[in-house]
């Protein structure tokens, strides 16, 4: 049986007897098993945790020297000039904003 995933990958699922094998084969083993229902529940998940707040991914066309000002500022620049620009939303009206263009 075949599968296709959200990426559009095609992937080819093995067969009852395939499977069959697959799993006599890891019981042969004594190097491996499978993982349990329990071994699950304890296994943590990999890669950076879910923000509460998501941002958004945008393009943006910004004056060099703002961006080398910020990139100076090492490691977190980007999140520092977020904060900056939320910082003047705050404070500004928008009005005042809508001046700037």
């Amino acid at each position: 049986m075949q599968i296709k995933t959200k990426s559009g990958r095609v992937i080819q699922l093995p067969t009852d007897e395939e499977d069959a094998e697959i799993n006599a084969g890891i019981a042969a083993d004594p190097d491996t098993y499978e993982l349990s229902d329990e071994d699950f529940k304890r296994l943590r998940p990999m890669g950076r945790p879910k923000a509460e707040v998501t941002k958004e991914r945008i393009t943006i066309r910004l004056s060099p020297d703002v961006v080398e000002a910020f990139r100076a500022t090492g490691k977190g620049w980007q999140s520092r000039m977020d904060k900056a620009l939320r910082e003047y939303v705050q404070e500004h009206s928008q009005s005042d904003i809508e001046r700037l263009g």
